[in-house]
């Protein structure tokens, strides 16, 4: 396991990660890029338990994930299986996880302030969070992504699953953006990625 993960987290993280890992009924996979999802963690029915991650994640986003998804085994083993899946269990069980991995010798000096004001109350998804999602993104490989809170009023734009979207207006926090084909309302995340339609 020590080997398949210094490919996918800081090198510094790699003893304490594995030291949390050191369950004989933890299995952790790595998967392709899901869209939906980072990571996700449930119980098997053989009494295992299993983590999946995606591998196209930037280093510091693997390390979160798979934290937040370790925290879901430790609340579940701690609390049982009746808790709220990011409920208070879970979130004080993910800051006292975490806590040792937030230092400039893990993660860059930009993202610890991010960091801490994040996990003083840990979102069920990092991604949000947009100022600790918009930092993580640096550190991400270039595409031809956009996030929709970058697109001008009226542009459109492109999903993953190539549906077209027009650009709307801004609510409290979220994008209002309409199907070009549907004519229904959807309501984007500010960090969404997106593929700009020229």
């Amino acid at each position: 396991m020590q080997d398949q993960l210094k490919a996918y987290i800081p090198e510094k993280a790699i003893p304490k990660v594995i030291s949390l890992l050191e369950h004989d009924n933890l299995i952790v996979k790595i998967k392709k890029e899901r869209k939906t999802r980072h990571g996700d963690y449930k119980p098997l029915p053989n009494g295992k338990h299993q983590i999946t991650i995606n591998s196209n994640l930037n280093q510091y986003r693997f390390l979160i994930t798979l934290i937040h998804e370790i925290a879901h085994f430790e609340a579940y083993k701690n609390y049982g299986r009746f808790i709220k899946p990011h409920g208070l269990e879970w979130k004080r069980t993910f800051q006292h996880l975490m806590l040792p991995f937030i230092n400039p010798e893990i993660f860059p000096n930009e993202l610890l302030p991010l960091l801490a004001k994040h996990f003083i109350n840990p979102k069920a998804s990092s991604d949000t969070d947009v100022p600790l999602a918009l930092a993580l993104k640096h550190f991400d490989e270039p595409n031809n992504k956009t996030f929709i809170f970058q697109i001008p009023l009226g542009q459109a734009f492109r999903l993953h699953n190539n549906k077209v979207f027009k650009m709307g207006k801004k609510r409290v926090k979220r994008y209002e953006c309409v199907e070009v084909k549907t004519g229904k309302l959807y309501l984007f995340n500010p960090n969404a990625e997106v593929e700009l339609i020229n």
